[in-house]
């Protein structure tokens, strides 16, 4: 095993909780596995509000609840997170996006919009920049789904086997692979790996699978 000392990794987080945030155990996972691998972390968030709160006991929305996403970002990264405006491209070697809601609700408007969604201003710049850089990106989860406007048609990536939201990935340009939960989808061209993790995982030992794979294959891009 080669073991890639001190790359530095910028990791975006989307808030906190699944249904309306960064998806914690995906979260929490990736933070491991970077760590464990040796790699030096930055944790951002953009600097607004959530798209809207939900109670995760019932999964109701709490329409009185206003939340921030750096803010509640920040719960995942022990209080060491940076608003996503200062994220500087020239800092990082790799980029890597835990899934949950809130990569559909905060980073883009995929749940709501569907395949006519936009992407948050300030994240789109990063990743893109990022990705002109030549430098290796990693989407988990439902955060692939921004993949066909990010990097442009033809790229390719997975969310696992849902076949709906396959369909509106390739509506917006990109190419789906189905991919199994312990597994990872490369596409070389554009640097991207990304994994299914929740979109198929049953338990936290089926997600860090595939997100473990997923940061290795990382580290290990030249």
């Amino acid at each position: 095993e080669i073991m890639m000392k001190n790359k530095r990794v910028a990791v975006i987080l989307a808030g906190c909780g699944v249904y309306d945030g960064a998806e914690i155990h995906e979260a929490v996972l990736t933070l491991l596995r970077l760590d464990q691998r040796g790699a030096e972390v930055t944790c951002f968030a953009p600097n607004i509000p959530q798209m809207h709160v939900i109670d995760h006991t019932t999964g109701a929305e709490l329409t009185a609840e206003s939340r921030n996403v750096l803010v509640e970002s920040a719960r995942i990264a022990r209080g060491e997170i940076t608003d996503l405006e200062h994220a500087d491209v020239q800092a990082f070697d790799a980029v890597i996006v835990p899934g949950g809601f809130g990569a559909a609700k905060n980073l883009c408007n995929f749940a709501v919009e569907g395949s006519e969604m936009t992407i948050n201003a300030t994240f789109k710049h990063f990743i893109q920049s990022m990705h002109v850089a030549n430098k290796p990106i990693g989407l988990i989860c439902i955060a692939p789904v921004m993949a066909g406007q990010l990097f442009g048609d033809f790229v390719q990536c997975t969310i696992g086997n849902d076949l709906e939201i396959a369909n509106a990935i390739e509506k917006m340009g990109a190419c789906h692979k189905p991919c199994e939960v312990q597994e990872v989808h490369v596409d070389h061209t554009h640097k991207l790996v990304t994994t299914p993790a929740y979109m198929l995982a049953q338990t936290i030992s089926e997600a860090a699978a595939g997100i473990n794979l997923l940061v290795d294959t990382i580290l290990e891009m030249d």
